[in-house]
């Protein structure tokens, strides 16, 4: 084999007793779930924004952003739910280039899981403590999910682990709401049988453990566009795709029908200052079809302090070390619009 096993990691019951929530900050995360269920259920008509950075790659910023964010929210607390994204650990097409906090707390030395484990678990805490926020992650280990399991909101699975049979029955072992993104080809049955699979009970092994999952009913689709046979990024949040998944959807006899439409990635074609355009032409739809108004849930945007990305190492205070993002000002006024059209 070639590998070097470098250390056993804890298990995630003696991180959480190193690092455990407080009676109160379980009984918001209580309520936030709660809260979020029911705009996936339909019993609550507020619009989600699953917002921030592609990547968190620097605590002090993260928070900074995730504090204005909370500031917002409540002027838009009647219209608009907030889930701050906290992307600890990031997919990468060839296996190179950063992959987030988990590997690497500190981008610019080298990786240590152990570490990175301790560090997205103070983060999620600290935001939970300081703003009242629980946020939103990527599942890209679905083994590393009970390290955090006790504080997330909300859960995505990406374009490249969404036909992975571990991540799709993990998916229907969670009782908080996991998007199933669109693969990167654009084939939405590869989507829809993910969401299928997570809607249902399974039994399977996790973590050496046969374990028997009751199903996720709040299991849903994410449309963050595709890429083309010529390697063009092709958007699908037009007003015909969104009818479309709303037949294939009424066709599948899915729980709670539900799409969060993921404003950059091939939908923007990575050009982060269309997301707003995008967010202002769904919205449009969503007023000429009461059947997308219904099954559009809300948005997943990347957004952080400072425009567009930055190259490792050139520390640009709340500037994407990935994907390029939103910067502060465009964010707030964006928010502030989503407010007004909902």
């Amino acid at each position: 084999m070639n590998m070097i096993f470098e250390r056993k990691l804890p298990i995630p019951m003696d991180v959480k007793k190193m690092y455990p929530l407080t009676a109160e900050q379980q009984q918001v995360v209580t309520r936030r779930e709660k809260e979020i269920a029911d705009i996936f259920t339909g019993a609550s008509d507020k619009f989600l924004l699953i917002i921030g950075p592609c990547s968190a790659d620097n605590e002090d910023s993260v928070l900074d952003y995730i504090s204005r964010l909370a500031e917002i929210q409540e002027k838009v607390k009647d219209k608009v739910y907030i889930i701050p994204r906290i992307y600890t650990n990031k997919p990468r097409t060839t296996g190179d280039g950063y992959k987030g906090m988990l590997h690497q707390p500190d981008p610019n030395e080298k990786p240590d899981m152990y570490k990175g484990i301790v560090t997205i678990r103070e983060l999620h805490i600290r935001a939970l403590k300081e703003t009242g926020f629980t946020c939103a992650d990527e599942m890209l280990y679905p083994e590393n999910y009970r390290y955090l399991n006790d504080i997330l909101a909300y859960v995505a699975i990406g374009a490249r682990s969404v036909e992975n049979q571990q991540h799709r029955l993990t998916a229907s072992g969670l009782s908080i709401p996991v998007g199933m993104k669109n693969p990167t080809g654009g084939d939405l049955s590869v989507m829809m049988n993910a969401i299928t699979a997570a809607q249902h009970a399974h039994t399977f092994i996790y973590r050496g453990w046969e374990v028997h999952s009751q199903g996720n009913p709040l299991s849903h689709a994410i449309m963050r566009g595709y890429v083309n046979k010529q390697g063009h990024s092709m958007p699908n949040y037009h007003f015909e795709d969104l009818l479309n998944l709303c037949e294939i959807y009424a066709a599948s006899g899915l729980a709670n029908p539900a799409a969060i439409i993921d404003t950059n990635h091939a939908n923007s074609g990575k050009k982060y200052l269309e997301q707003p355009r995008i967010v202002k032409e769904v919205l449009y739809s969503c007023r000429h079809s009461a059947d997308i108004k219904k099954m559009v849930k809300g948005f997943m945007i990347e957004s952080y302090i400072e425009d567009g990305a930055q190259k490792i190492g050139e520390c640009i205070y709340g500037k994407s070390i990935t994907d390029p993002c939103l910067g502060w000002e465009k964010t707030e006024r964006l928010i502030y619009d989503i407010a007004e059209l909902v």
